[in-house]
């Protein structure tokens, strides 16, 4: 147990440091990367608790074997001011800690069509459809993400 409620139940079962740096060459503002794994293939991914979806760079979409028949929809987003099609997954992705335990989180991921738009931009971890299923803490001071599963307590 990494971190606790008053009454000694855990909040978090794992954490891991978190990389402080931009998304993208181009830009200034620091972003909060977390190392994560999705169909056994790491991968570091942006906080966005503003995204509605785990976004998933569409080279790494390819690399894992993701097709459109096993999407469950089809939607259009506005993504760093890109309006891109693309397809919706269900799957099982994995915050991987340095302390304590791994944590296994269903995510509804979205995963752009073309790999030429997205660019160099990095996949990103909304809120919605994973955060929203954790239980999570940052430490500034530390640099470090504290992680459980909501079903504790």
């Amino acid at each position: 147990m990494l971190l606790l409620f008053p009454n000694r139940d855990s909040f978090a079962t794992g954490a891991v440091r978190y990389q402080y740096h931009p998304a993208t060459l181009a830009e200034s503002t620091n972003r909060i990367f977390l190392r994560v794994e999705i169909a056994g293939y790491p991968i570091e991914a942006v906080v966005d608790t503003g995204a509605p979806y785990v976004v998933l760079e569409p080279t790494v979409a390819r690399i894992i074997g993701l097709s459109s028949g096993s999407a469950i929809a089809r939607e259009r987003m506005l993504i760093r001011g890109m309006r891109l099609d693309g397809n919706v997954y269900r799957f099982n992705m994995k915050l991987l800690a340095t302390l304590g335990d791994d944590l296994d989180v269903e995510a509804t991921i979205f995963v752009p069509d073309s790999e030429e738009y997205w660019g160099n931009f990095p996949s990103f971890i909304g809120l919605g459809g994973f955060l929203e299923r954790v239980r999570f803490a940052v430490d500034p001071s530390t640099d470090m993400f504290y992680f459980g599963s909501l079903a504790l307590s």
